[in-house]
């Protein structure tokens, strides 16, 4: 074919020889570029309107992970790639310097096209394995990451080949000799490439998460992710810089699990005077039977304690006999039923309000709670808005909140001591 009657054209035309034949070469070059990509788009459209039409009409859901992973979006590339390797030593023989750079161009895109496709392929080979039975006890992805950063590593190799005209084997040859130099000098760029696609593939951490590390000086929101530093803007707007890697190796919290959930966990207790812990009189039960959120408890309360006692003979002479209502036991109870009402709180999730173990501080009364809300400051408000009504509704029960004696508490006994 007979490709240099632009160059006599540019050569008639007044251009020198050397210039004539540069216009030449980049003219084909264009008109190359342009075809592969008109090559590209129609072959993109041929084989994705085809192959989407068929997947979508099979019963099978498997083989969408095919669309998912882009697999097909991939392949559409081979044809142009090969119309090039065609059509270039046909258009630039007479240029072997610039057929030598298009042939290295060339062979870096079909590299790269060659190793995104790899990688699509096993990602879609990972999620068709997620589909299948075995995989909730046998997980495969660690297996597949393994795999993917030697196909990425096979490919870095290849392209140095290809642009130093180096063979891929004395490559690995000499690779082998320089291992623990090249392991020396790259230590960080290795362990955040690694660390990179193990955060990446696990999903451990993303820009937009909230994450605690207080080893680090962490407390904030992610901003940025790099191959060496996790970007983290604290709450009080410092920036704090960890190396990618300890997220792997060190320990760290992800508060996306919570965000995600529709809940923010609240779990604080208080501490009741052990001393003000005791059996409802009459006179209380009446009381408590005025607090509409205990009406129906106190009257099934009553009824279930009385059958208890007649069926057992119980002499209600003496309290510890038999079943009776405690204050604290109502207490909890009614903090129950006023949390349930609550319209911030999240009662499809867990929801306590329990005893914990007693200790020189009294009885702990923890509320264990989800709020709806998950903002910051709007949780803290509820959360302080519940403890205010709480401490507020303790001594309507006959309880106390326990306080270890200040100092001005052991003067004022020193002085009524002195007076007697």
């Amino acid at each position: 074919m007979d490709v240099s009657f632009l160059k006599d054209f540019f050569i008639r035309s007044g251009f020198s020889e050397n210039l004539a034949s540069w216009l030449n070469g980049t003219a084909w070059l264009i008109v190359l570029i342009l075809a592969s990509w008109v090559i590209y788009l129609i072959t993109k459209k041929i084989i994705l309107n085809t192959i989407v039409r068929f997947i979508k009409k099979t019963k099978t859901k498997r083989d969408d992970v095919l669309l998912k992973h882009n697999i097909f979006e991939k392949l559409s590339h081979i044809v142009p790639i090969l119309f090039l390797y065609f059509a270039i030593p046909l258009f630039f023989r007479d240029q072997p310097g610039l057929l030598s750079f298009l042939k290295k161009a060339l062979g870096l895109y079909l590299l790269t096209v060659s190793i995104l496709l790899t990688n699509a392929l096993l990602n879609a080979f990972h999620s068709f394995y997620l589909t299948l039975p075995i995989s909730k006890n046998r997980p495969i992805k660690g297996y597949v990451q393994v795999v993917q950063v030697l196909v990425y590593f096979s490919g870095l190799m290849f392209a140095i080949s290809i642009l130093f005209n180096v063979s891929v084997l004395s490559l690995f040859t000499g690779l082998g000799a320089m291992a623990a130099v090249i392991m020396l000098i790259f230590k960080d760029t290795i362990l955040g490439f690694v660390a990179s696609l193990q955060i990446s593939g696990n999903d451990m951490v993303k820009p937009g998460d909230w994450i605690e590390m207080p080893a680090r000086g962490a407390d904030g929101t992610v901003l940025e992710i790099s191959l060496y530093t996790v970007k983290v803007q604290n709450w009080d707007k410092t920036i704090v810089t960890i190396p990618t890697y300890s997220l792997v190796s060190e320990s760290f919290k992800n508060w996306r699990g919570m965000e995600e959930s529709g809940g923010r966990r609240i779990k604080k207790s208080v501490y009741i005077d052990i001393k003000s812990i005791r059996f409802c009189t009459p006179e209380m039960i009446e009381k408590f039977r005025k607090i509409q959120v205990l009406q129906d408890y106190i009257d099934q309360k009553e009824k279930e304690i009385a059958e208890y006692n007649k069926k057992y003979n119980i002499d209600n002479s003496v309290l510890v006999n038999g079943r009776r209502m405690t204050n604290i036991g109502t207490f909890r109870k009614y903090v129950e039923e006023y949390l349930k009402r609550h319209p911030m709180i999240h009662t499809g999730m867990t929801f306590m309000v329990r005893q914990l173990q007693s200790s020189e501080k009294g009885l702990p009364l923890e509320i264990y709670v989800f709020s709806k809300d998950q903002r910051w400051v709007n949780y803290e408000m509820i959360q302080a808005d519940i403890f205010d009504h709480i401490f507020a509704a303790i001594p309507e029960f006959g309880l106390q909140v326990f306080e270890e004696p200040s100092g001005y508490d052991i003067l004022q006994l020193a002085e009524k001591n002195k007076k007697q």
